[in-house]
């Protein structure tokens, strides 16, 4: 019973609720960055780069099997078929892909900076310096001189 009170007071602590969100939010804006990358950045790419399509872009490292009836230039059929895959093009597409999510993130972080930022309290304005105190008395005993 200590066990799943112990429990309890572990799931209910704000900081566990707010890790789920994060998770699961940022599985679902994990999904947009790679829709992003993977259905307008990467075949736009492809575009001017003559056609090229990235996500087949592989060298076959392994023997491809005699039983395999698939094409050669297809590197899902051949990665399920087991054949040793040099993939670069995959590669390439996942480094597109971390570098717009870490941008994304970089820029959401900043945003949430200056929503959360305080504004700058300004000094109050320091009252020039004037004469000392051991300056005003010795006016005032030299007027006092001068009045006698």
């Amino acid at each position: 019973m200590a066990l799943l009170n112990d429990f309890k007071t572990f799931i209910a602590r704000g900081n566990v609720l707010d890790l789920a969100v994060g998770v699961i939010v940022g599985a679902a804006f994990g999904k947009i960055i790679t829709s992003l990358t993977e259905d307008l950045i990467m075949p736009v790419l492809g575009l001017i780069t003559g056609g090229i399509n990235f996500s087949n872009k592989f060298i076959v490292l392994g023997a491809i099997p005699a039983t395999f009836k698939g094409a050669t230039t297809d590197y899902a059929a051949l990665k399920a078929a087991g054949v040793a895959l040099f993939g670069y093009g995959a590669f390439v597409t996942n480094v597109i892909n971390f570098v717009l999510m870490a941008f994304v993130i970089f820029l959401l972080v900043r945003f949430a900076a200056k929503l959360v930022a305080k504004p700058e309290v300004e000094a109050p304005p320091v009252a020039p310096a004037g004469p000392s105190e051991v300056d005003l008395l010795i006016e005032i005993r030299d007027a006092l001189k001068s009045r006698s």
